[in-house]
């Protein structure tokens, strides 16, 4: 198992059933399942080698040889490793602690019990210690521990049901069979381990977890090197200055240095020089930033998880922030990629209609036998008199009752055939023998294959059901055929000898097993249909409305059939009659398909656009342009319908293209049939052409290739097991959490983040430029400006906490108004606040600080006395003006910077002034003086420059020369060209002026914004409306869609939203226009 050679592929395994002795010779891996990355003994080795492959760690590990050089250094080691040391650490307590969950986690699954046949008696044995080739008794509602055979069951005819919501997400039980030479032996013995570990099924389907990274994590990266590329240029200008004046000048301060003529040539000297302010422009190289950008996602993680309102009380299930690195990347998604079934639905199958022998159960209809609606007064049938009846199962059609009483035989098999096939969504065959001796096959499943094995009789009956199932699906019911056949004894026999010929068969055993079943599932009778309902999840169309307002796109990814899943579009507002067109794509071959996504963009463009042949022949910048160009000019909103079968073909490398340009200028984009390698394909193709932030979210094991592919992966915590949740970055329990999640998350931690970046480079810049600006008026020798203590503490104590507090704390509106008026979220989309613009923008503010910092004390030092007479224009007191110049002007700009003010922001900013002049002080006492001679020189400056008033006087003028250009051009800014942010965050201010404190706003609650809680229905009642056929569009109906559609009531809570947030807008900017 821990062999480092790359497992062969099994053809076969051998194993002996109860021998471990035996079974240990082919070294199968043991039942163990890891997760975790270290262990005790490689922790520190592994995280150290992961931590130094970061450019900067081991950019500053090269600078720390350096500094132990002391011909190039002139600054102390202790400068560059501290914060070195303290960037390692945190960053290794952070893993230790991710690590140590995930070994929790795999411990959970490791410890649990199961029963193993050891030395002919059962015995409790944990789950990794089951061997390959043990015997394992399961029992009701126990765990599998592993890849098990069936050897016998309990049950008659060795079946068991077994549920597979961790594999493939379906709820239903599957039936498994017992090997047929051991079936007999009942409850003797269960099951033979057949895989183990890392073997099993489940983790061979988990795919290989991807390592995901932000879009702002790829342009630091970008950033930082380019400054490596500055700082260089810094030291070559620097080096070439030294060896200028040290051949022009140099040579006269040769005899007070005690060098020998020819002893140091200019060249040698410029190139020591370079390394050594190498060293000293070190800081512009922010080393803290990765790891302070790691603390304040973690804060952002931890108000998820905090986040009451994205709480599901009913099943206690919170918002859990899986990963702590792509929370500002919630801000920017562009696309999401959702599944249906159980995340948009509630995937809890209510039982609604069926069609029994060419009649409809179900329907209520009036005394003149008009339809009508199914009212809250309407009395359901009494099954109370079933003692074995479900209590919450209401059905209002009484004729079903009335045709069971009166014997209906048809009837009575219908109902046995869904008794004895378990469950009413299953797809599903069941051979069954009746009191008279009669042998019957029971089949259920799609009517797209079930009608193909239908007998030629069936035709009336056929055409009639189907007449029935489009109406079924047309109101967004899941629809399953129902069909049986009689079968003679004796054939049954020889059929049933022939099946266990073919289970016992060691080659072609798969293929003779299907064609034998295929065999027997034909000439089937059709009974009729079923027709269940899933409803709509609480809260969906407000989610989808208010994401569709932020200019998300949403696409919807199933694999129910084309009106089901057209249906749920309509009812959850994606779809809706005021589109343009709605493009059904339904080719059987590649040339179809390609003809009718080229007839759509013809439809859609217009005919005076050349189409290309699908290849991307242009850069992809070019390819944006002309892209968005391109949608700008889309007027209108459309809708693209494809099936999983088209899909394949257009999925083909000269077809995509077509398909990615027809589908993203379309508002909603509905694949249906689709497989879960399909749904993972198309979130791909958007990745990697389109070069937008995705978001994917399911709730099965068959939406794992898709969480995984997607930028950012979510999992609803719903009825399919957790392998969703297991695999995704964030989960919850209902949809409409998605909302909240990235209007206010989302865009607050992307806000954030961008801030807090802007300054940390803004400050590094106006910290470390000092340097070079000094370098010309001290002979380009390297000498550092600040007290080397301060260097040290500047970014590790003096700076850190203020811009920590900003980057977790602050909000430019309150989540209220996030949510209210989703346009917000744009920016994040647009990448407006921190891109390459805003860095250089940042570091011209930076270059312009530094020179203030600079040149304003030493053209106030220059040539001046003190207040005693004497002069004060000494290094020492230079360095201490500067260094509290800095400090003020950077706490100051922060102060400006910060939108929303907490208790922590005060405390943060203003202690650390407080700080910085308490460490000043000490350091520069007698008492630490005498004890560190060497390491503390600058003793009584601090005392002597700070009592003088001309020194305040100087620190006033360069705060004030800093700040005020930035203060006047926000103020500026502002007032000219608000942004939308801007204009809300003043309304905020208003709207508390005006408030009175205690008062609070009572929410009001509209009329007219009651909604169906149901899955595939806009409002209740609209039955008849939608059967009716007169709210289909008469002009341009959706080529061969057939859908029937409800209209919304025009004073809708969907249309006062809009309104709401048009108004909104409106008001917010006072005849102003919007810039985002």
């Amino acid at each position: 198992m821990f062999c480092s050679e790359k497992k062969l592929r099994e053809v076969e395994r051998i194993v002996k059933a109860n021998d471990r002795e035996y079974n240990e010779k082919f070294q199968y891996a043991d039942n163990r399942i890891h997760t975790s990355k270290y262990n005790i003994l490689t922790f520190l080795p592994i995280n150290l080698f992961e931590q130094f492959q970061r450019v900067a760690n081991a950019y500053f590990l090269c600078l720390l040889i350096l500094q132990l050089i002391p011909e190039i250094s002139s600054l102390t080691w202790f400068t560059t490793i501290v914060p070195l040391v303290l960037v390692i650490t945190m960053t290794a307590v952070k893993d230790a602690t991710d690590d140590y969950f995930r070994h929790k986690s795999d411990n959970q699954v490791n410890n649990r019990q199961s029963e193993v046949l050891i030395n002919s008696k059962l015995q409790n044995e944990k789950w990794m210690n089951v061997k390959v080739g043990d015997i394992i008794k399961l029992e009701n509602n126990q765990f599998v521990a592993a890849d098990l055979l069936l050897l016998s069951s309990s049950e008659p005819h060795g079946l068991c049901y077994v549920e597979t919501a961790e594999l493939d997400g379906e709820t239903n039980l599957k039936v498994r069979h017992a090997l047929s030479v051991t079936s007999e032996l009942g409850a003797d013995i269960s099951r033979l381990a057949g895989f183990d570990g890392p073997d099993t099924k489940l983790m061979q389907n988990s795919g290989k977890t991807k390592f995901k990274r932000t879009s702002i994590d790829r342009l630091m990266n970008t950033l930082v090197l380019w400054i490596f590329g500055f700082l260089i240029c810094l030291g070559i200008i620097l080096a070439i200055g030294n060896s200028i004046w040290e051949s022009q000048t140099g040579d006269q301060f040769r005899t007070f240095l005690f060098w020998n003529e020819g002893e140091k040539s200019s060249v040698f000297s410029g190139f020591l020089t370079f390394w050594s302010y190498i060293i000293i422009l070190n800081t512009v190289v922010p080393i803290s930033l990765y790891v302070s950008v790691e603390v304040i996602r973690l804060g952002h993680s931890y108000f998820i998880n905090w986040d009451r309102k994205m709480y599901y009380s009913r099943k206690a299930i919170p918002a859990v922030a899986r990963t702590t690195t792509l929370n500002e990347e919630l801000g920017q998604i562009e696309y999401i990629f959702s599944d249906k079934t159980g995340t948009l639905t509630q995937n809890i199958m209510t039982f609604k209609r069926c069609s029994i022998n060419g009649r409809i159960y179900g329907e209520v209809h009036d005394d003149l036998d008009q339809k009508t609606e199914i009212t809250q007064e309407k009395e359901p049938v009494d099954f109370s008199v079933k003692s074995q009846a479900d209590r919450e199962f209401q059905f209002f059609d009484h004729n079903l009752m009335e045709s069971i009483k009166m014997g209906d035989p048809k009837v009575h098999e219908f109902l046995r055939l869904l008794a004895l096939c378990h469950t009413v969504m299953s797809e599903e065959n069941s051979a069954v023998r009746n009191p008279e001796g009669q042998i019957k096959l029971y089949s259920k499943g799609a009517d797209t294959i079930l009608f193909e094995k239908l007998h030629p009789s069936n035709e009336v009956l056929l055409s009639l059901t189907s007449d029935h199932l489009s109406e079924f699906a047309g109101e967004g019911l899941r629809t399953l055929a129902i069909a049986y056949r009689d079968l003679d004894d004796k054939y049954f026999k020889e059929w049933h000898k022939m099946l266990e010929d073919a289970n016992a068969a060691t080659e072609e055993r798969d293929e003779r097993i299907a064609g034998l079943y295929e065999e027997i599932e034909r000439d089937l009778m059709l009974l009729g249909a079923t027709a269940v309902e899933d409803k709509l999840q609480e809260g969906v169309i407000e989610t989808v409305t208010s994401l569709s307002l932020a200019n998300i796109k949403i696409w919807v990814l199933t694999g129910d059939k084309q009106e089901t899943a057209i249906n749920i579009g309509y009812a959850c507002n994606m779809l809706t009659d005021d589109m343009n067109d709605v493009f059904v794509i339904a080719g059987n071959n590649a040339v179809e398909v390609r003809e009718e996504l080229r007839k759509a963009k013809q439809n859609l463009f217009g005919q005076n656009r050349n189409f290309s042949n699908g290849h991307v022949v242009c850069e992809k910048k070019q390819q944006l342009e002309l892209d968005s160009i391109v949608e700008e000019t889309i007027t209108g909103d459309y809708a693209l319908i494809i099936n999983g079968h088209s899909l394949a073909h257009a999925l083909e490398s000269d077809v995509k293209n077509d398909l990615l340009e027809l589908a993203c200028m379309c508002k909603t984009v509905i694949c249906c049939r689709v497989t879960p390698l399909q749904k993972a394909q198309v979130v791909e193709l958007v990745k990697k052409y389109r070069n937008a932030v995705t978001l994917a979210i399911g709730d099965g094991a068959n939406d794992v290739s898709m969480i995984k592919s997607a930028h950012i992966g979510v999992g609803i915590s719903g009825q399919e097991g957790l392998q969703a949740v297991l695999a995704s970055d964030y989960s919850f329990a209902q949809f409409r959490y998605l909302q909240r999640l990235l209007l206010v998350h989302g865009r607050w931690s992307y806000f954030r983040m961008c801030k807090f970046l802007c300054y940390f480079f803004y400050k590094n810049f106006a910290f470390t430029l000092v340097h070079f600006w000094f370098g010309f008026f001290c002979g380009f020798s390297a000498q550092t400006v600040y007290d080397q203590w301060f260097i040290t503490l500047f970014n590790i104590v003096y700076t850190s906490l203020p811009v920590l507090a900003m980057g977790i704390f602050d909000q430019d509106v309150s989540d209220q108004n996030s949510v209210d008026c989703p346009q917000l979220y744009k920016p994040g989309q647009l990448n407006l606040l921190f891109n390459k613009r805003k860095f250089f923008i940042c570091v011209l503010h930076g270059i312009y600080t530094s020179l203030v910092l600079f040149f304003i004390p030493y053209g106030a030092f220059y040539n001046v006395a003190g207040e005693d007479g004497q002069h004060i224009a000494d290094y020492q007191s230079f360095a201490v003006t500067m260094a509290t110049s800095l400090v003020i002007v950077v706490s100051v700009q922060i102060a400006l910077d910060t939108s929303y003010w907490t208790f922590i922001n005060h405390v943060f900013i203003w202690g650390s002034i407080a700080i910085y002049f308490s460490i000043l002080f000490t350091m520069h006492s007698n008492g630490i003086f005498g004890i560190f001679p060497n390491q503390f020189p600058f003793v009584g400056n601090a005392r002597h420059s700070l009592t003088q008033k001309c020194i305040w006087l100087v620190i006033l003028l360069t705060t004030v020369a800093s700040v005020m250009p930035v203060v006047a051009f926000r103020f500026l800014k502002v007032d000219l060209y608000p942004t939308l942010s801007d204009q809300i965050r003043r309304w905020q201010k208003a709207q508390k002026k005006a408030r009175p404190p205690s008062s609070r706003r009572p929410r009001t609650r509209r009329s007219s914004s009651r909604r169906s809680g149901y899955a595939f229905a806009h409002q209740e009642g609209y039955g008849e409306l939608i059967t009716s056929g007169k709210n289909m569009r008469a002009k341009n109906p959706p080529p061969t869609s057939g859908l029937e559609k409800t209209h919304y009531n025009s004073t809708s809570w969907i249309e006062n939203l809009c309104k709401k947030t048009t108004d909104t807008v409106s008001s917010f900017s006072q005849d102003k226009t919007v810039k985002l």
